[in-house]
């Protein structure tokens, strides 16, 4: 198995039901919009990343992704895990994924191809958010099949399929998923101007 150069796997739920704790349907709309695209940009953006690959059931979504970016289309939302064994199967097994959610405002390019790296070395990885109970960043190397535990608590549930945790430091962009108001609030000294157009 070659693995190289990683498959960057991206779920982005429909923008009109994304974000539900972050306010009214505009204004989260537009949060969920700029996040997604954002973290999107910023695999592309990341030495060796091979591919990135967004699986949405949003209509809108493609006619906004940078060039390169591959496109699976669900029918309608099938959840995180669904999405992502869709994406995994695109792939194969002769390339190393790896699986980000789409809304990593503060993310920049050398966090995410320094954890990559680590994750090259075991079978599976996991970084947990900032709360330490969820997961962002998961990962599977070349040859081993495909296994996604997201939702309530699934830092031990990743962690359970054998997910090896990443040392990853409390500071670093891809510990920062952001899903309520406080997320934002303590996310922008942070991210600093990158994310300070979605506040």
């Amino acid at each position: 198995m070659s693995g190289r150069g990683w498959a960057v796997m991206i779920p982005v739920k429909p923008f009109a039901d994304a974000k539900s704790r972050l306010g009214d349907d505009i204004r989260r709309g537009g949060i969920a919009r700029a996040l997604a695209l954002d973290t999107i940009d910023v695999a592309t953006r990341t030495a060796g990343v091979a591919r990135v690959i967004v699986v949405t059931a949003d209509a809108a979504l493609a006619s906004l992704l940078p060039g390169g970016v591959e496109l699976v289309r669900e029918r309608e939302p099938a959840g995180i895990d669904a999405a992502l064994l869709a994406a995994s199967a695109r792939v194969g097994l002769r390339r190393h994924r790896a699986s980000l959610p789409a809304d990593l405002a503060a993310l920049a390019p050398a966090e995410l191809a320094a954890a990559l790296s680590m994750a090259a070395g075991v079978p599976r990885a996991v970084i947990p958010d900032a709360a330490g109970t969820g997961s962002t960043l998961v990962t599977a190397r070349a040859g081993v099949p495909w296994a996604s535990a997201y939702g309530t608590e699934s830092f031990s549930q990743h962690v359970a399929l054998g997910c090896r945790p990443l040392p990853v430091r409390a500071t670093s962009g891809l510990r920062w998923d952001l899903d309520t108001p406080d997320d934002l609030a303590g996310l922008l000294p942070r991210a600093g101007e990158r994310v300070r157009g979605v506040a």
